[in-house]
């Protein structure tokens, strides 16, 4: 199979992946299956599996070029992944019961945010600024789809993922969103977030050393620099 069957079928089953365990019922029963962590670990199998998939049958689909190349599109992705990579590290273990996956987790502070304040979703947010960066870096049908595909999934996905909260939190919304908006730094020029002192410096280590590994990885595994010269 080639193409753009390819194509289709690799996206379908990156989406599905994804849609699927995010029912209540199916998560409660593959985690009581495999235990948490061992759902995590498949669950983040799996999707990178079928992300690697995905971008080599992006590859492989017929070339149809949408626009003429400018020698500024590749610079894109290069200033926009660093802020990507440092919302990633600042998300990874930090209490928020507003985006996916931290429901219940009583240690967030409604007071002092943290990352929560630059975005309500950092996560999906980081995912929709890679996405929508590599589109205009890849101006083909093919590479279009795939990266305009995972921004809007991921911009539908905090639409739902708040609606969801809403109805399940109440009252208690209100409180915990006080200071927080989905669009990054929203809080912070409406005045409703200060922040109220510097991340831990493991944080934008962290993010720098996964913005490295990413550049240095890149055209190994991908087979194109990133780099814009």
């Amino acid at each position: 199979m080639g193409g753009w069957a390819e194509f289709a079928a690799a996206f379908a089953l990156f989406l599905l992946s994804h849609a699927v365990p995010a029912r209540p019922g199916v998560k409660a029963r593959l985690t009581g299956a495999l235990g948490q962590k061992g759902y995590l670990a498949a669950y983040v199998a799996v999707s990178l599996a079928l992300l690697a998939w995905l971008i080599v049958a992006a590859g492989r689909a017929p070339f149809v070029a949408l626009w003429p190349p400018a020698p500024w599109q590749p610079w894109l992705p290069n200033l926009v992944m660093p802020v990507v990579c440092l919302l990633i590290a600042g998300a990874l273990g930090a209490p928020n019961p507003l985006s996916f996956g931290g429901a219940g987790d009583a240690r967030f502070d409604p007071a002092r945010p943290g990352i929560v304040g630059v975005t309500r979703h950092p996560l999906p947010v980081a995912l929709a600024l890679w996405a929508l960066a590599h589109a205009v870096a890849n101006p083909d049908l093919a590479h279009l789809l795939l990266f305009g595909g995972f921004a809007g999934f991921a911009l539908a996905g905090t639409v739902v993922i708040d609606r969801r909260n809403r109805r399940r939190m109440g009252r208690d919304w209100d409180r915990l969103a006080a200071r927080t908006a989905t669009l990054p730094l929203a809080a912070l020029v409406s005045g409703r977030w200060r922040p109220s002192g510097p991340p831990p410096l493991w944080r934008p280590g962290l993010g720098l050393l996964l913005w490295t590994g990413l550049l240095a990885a890149h055209r190994p595994v991908i087979g194109v620099s990133p780099l814009p010269f």
